[in-house]
């Protein structure tokens, strides 16, 4: 039997905020694997998603550029050691010049970056140049660029912070739509890059996260019950499905029949049923699809209208500009990302992936 050290059972709440002893037992019951320990907590309701942000250990900035006809945009990520020099004048200089480097001439990899020329100077050569000089270790992390072809539009944001950034492309009926398209697109980036969604829509979301997540957040609604009921306030439906993907053709068609016989029970004139049902039924979609409304960017509620989601602005914003506006790409970054912390030597890690 694996000894469960108090580090580990520590480390286990700080991530869950689950209480200690129900931290050891997860971690008993687990052999000290805190990734299965922190799914068992969950499903018991006992924590929230492990706080990933909270071991995040990156410094330095996320960059957008986008073309003067929003047709490219490309977004990196450049690492430094410290919030200091993610602040400094040549650093941000570096992180632009960088971006535009990378969309101007289409490159695809950190290798093939390495190789390009910039001002007449192989770029790995002009890239060490600047950490002489700003006097730490830099890493250019990653970056993505987005296109768009006939009747297409891109666009782009990054917080003023520095440290979220998001780019978006379309496909429009034609180049008039295209065109009028780019601010909403924008917009759309601002929303992403504060709601944090993992997906463009609901069908890319694998079926068993989705069956995994949706016992945790049943759980969770049930634990916040108990609360609720102490206190006497209202409780929270519990929801049967956690995305779209689980509602099938069946399971609409039983939830319109429970519909109408709520309806029935109430003595509601059947006459009138074809006004409420609709009403009820979206209702059903939006209690049942909480999932896809926290991973998924079209299911999400739009932050400058949150009666509406993403995918029914789109709508409306393709009748307004006189075409079709379809989400095609979208690519999110948050600075550090993926990044652990491994003690507080940040600069180690930086130097382990410069080698």
């Amino acid at each position: 039997m694996a000894v469960i050290s108090a580090q580990l059972v520590k480390q286990l709440r700080e991530m869950t905020g689950a209480g200690m002893m129900d931290c050891k037992k997860a971690l008993s019951e687990t052999e000290g694997n805190i990734d299965k320990a922190v799914d068992i907590l969950r499903e018991k309701g006992l924590g929230k998603a492990a706080k990933k942000s909270s071991r995040l250990a990156s410094e330095g900035l996320v960059s957008v550029k986008v073309n003067s006809d929003f047709k490219e945009a490309t977004m990196s990520e450049i690492n430094s050691e410290t919030d200091f020099v993610a602040k400094n004048e040549n650093f941000i200089d570096l992180t632009q010049d960088t971006t535009l480097h990378i969309m101007t001439n289409g490159i695809s990899s950190v290798e093939e970056l390495m190789e390009t020329q910039i001002d007449g100077t192989k770029f790995e050569e002009f890239f060490n140049t600047k950490i002489a000089k700003i006097g730490e270790n830099l890493v250019v992390r990653r970056f993505a660029t987005l296109s768009a072809g006939e009747n297409g539009v891109v666009n782009g944001y990054a917080h003023s912070n520095g440290r979220v950034g998001v780019i978006l492309s379309a496909k429009c009926e034609n180049e008039e739509v295209a065109s009028k398209s780019a601010e909403f697109i924008r917009q759309l980036c601002m929303h992403a890059a504060a709601m944090k969604p993992s997906f463009l829509s609901y069908k890319e979301l694998d079926p068993q996260f989705i069956e995994k997540e949706t016992i945790a957040l049943k759980a969770d609604i049930e634990k916040h019950n108990e609360e609720l009921a102490r206190m006497k306030k209202p409780l929270k439906k519990v929801p049967m499905y956690g995305s779209q993907l689980q509602l099938t053709e069946a399971v609409m068609e039983e939830a319109k029949k429970d519909i109408e016989a709520q309806l029935k029970a109430q003595n509601k004139p059947e006459k009138i049923w074809d006004r409420i049902v609709p009403g009820q039924i979206a209702r059903f979609i939006a209690d049942n699809t909480q999932l896809d409304q926290q991973f998924t960017l079209l299911s999400q509620f739009y932050v400058m209208d949150d009666k509406k989601t993403i995918e029914q602005v789109i709508e409306e914003k393709s009748k307004e500009f006189g075409g079709k506006i379809e989400l095609i790409d979208y690519v999110r970054f948050e600075l550090g990302e993926g990044l652990e912390k491994k003690g507080c030597d940040f600069a180690s890690e930086v130097a382990d992936q410069l080698k």
